[in-house]
């Protein structure tokens, strides 16, 4: 594995952080979605943020939505993650191209105005739902104001999705840092002056690869050398480490209760028109098929 989650707590656990790289995992999304630069750093970014929110989650089968509905002519961004650093994620218009702003993709530009969906299901009667107004539509930023209003969690977002010139992934990485209510004030001050400095998150990603100094047999390095800028003064401490990936678990069984909740009218005129059908996911982009009498079967099903 490639790609880690890095937990850790600084400052006598007055400060909780997690970092992630997730080249592999927006790599494959691109490849799936044949995306577009803009598309994939908007779903690299919202995927690589989901599995580090994914981690905070206690249960092996609590699951995480991240949903960003815009009005931009991306569409919309979604992505599903579970507690174990498995992520998906698609976006509407996967074709999207925007001129570049101030030389870099314009996804704020991409996404538009309009809000952040977060859905924790925790095995609960309801599910817990909290939504925020996007402030940028660049993602980390809007990440940054959901947890500061919606979960009462004072935080720090950074993303980050580099592409290579032929347009596949060359770096995709974050962090997410966030203090605790009895955080004293010097803490606080350290890690606020750490955070105006640091650089990009891809440019850390870089500065790490090219750098001599760190040892690159070391799982997770890379996540690593980024909390060791976000976290600097603040002993940090190194909890945990869980490789996260890009997992779909669509299948044809699941794509034929998909197509059951449409109703048996609509399976029935399927079934009249006398053709093939194909079902695509969203997040994998797979293509099924049923045939005409498949479609009866399922039919059946649905009485």
């Amino acid at each position: 594995m490639a790609d880690y989650i890095v937990r850790a707590t600084a400052a006598n656990a007055q400060i909780r952080a997690f970092a992630a790289t997730t080249r592999d995992m927006v790599e494959t999304a691109r490849e799936h979605h044949n995306s577009s630069p803009i598309a994939t750093a908007a779903v690299g970014r919202l995927m690589t943020a989901g599995a580090m929110m994914g981690t905070m989650m206690k249960n092996e089968q609590d699951m995480l939505t991240l949903q960003i509905k815009g009005d931009g002519p991306i569409g919309g961004v979604t992505v599903t993650a579970d507690s174990r650093g498995n992520v998906k994620g698609y976006s509407v218009n996967p074709a999207v191209m925007l001129p570049a702003k101030n030389g870099k993709l314009d996804v704020g530009g991409a996404v538009g105005a309009g809000v952040l969906t977060v859905i924790k299901d925790m095995g609960l009667k309801e599910p817990y739902v909290g939504h925020s107004v996007l402030q940028t539509g660049e993602i980390a930023e809007d990440l940054t104001y959901y947890f500061a209003t919606s979960e009462q969690v004072p935080s720090s977002v950074g993303l980050g999705v580099l592409m290579n010139k032929d347009n596949t992934v060359r770096r995709a990485g974050g962090f997410i840092v966030q203090v605790m209510p009895f955080v004293e004030d010097e803490v606080l001050d350290q890690l606020e002056k750490n955070i105006q400095n640091l650089h990009p998150v891809t440019t850390m990603l870089e500065e790490c690869e090219a750098s001599e100094t760190i040892d690159k047999t070391e799982n997770g390095y890379e996540a690593k050398a980024i909390l060791e800028q976000v976290l600097a003064g603040l002993d940090v401490e190194y909890t945990d480490i869980t490789p996260t990936q890009f997992c779909c678990n669509c299948s044809k069984d699941r794509i034929e209760k998909a197509i059951i909740s449409i109703g048996k009218k609509d399976i029935q005129e399927m079934i009249d028109d006398g053709e093939t059908i194909e079902v695509k996911c969203h997040f994998c982009n797979t293509a099924y098929h049923f045939t005409v009498e498949e479609l009866s079967e399922i039919l059946k099903k649905s009485k």
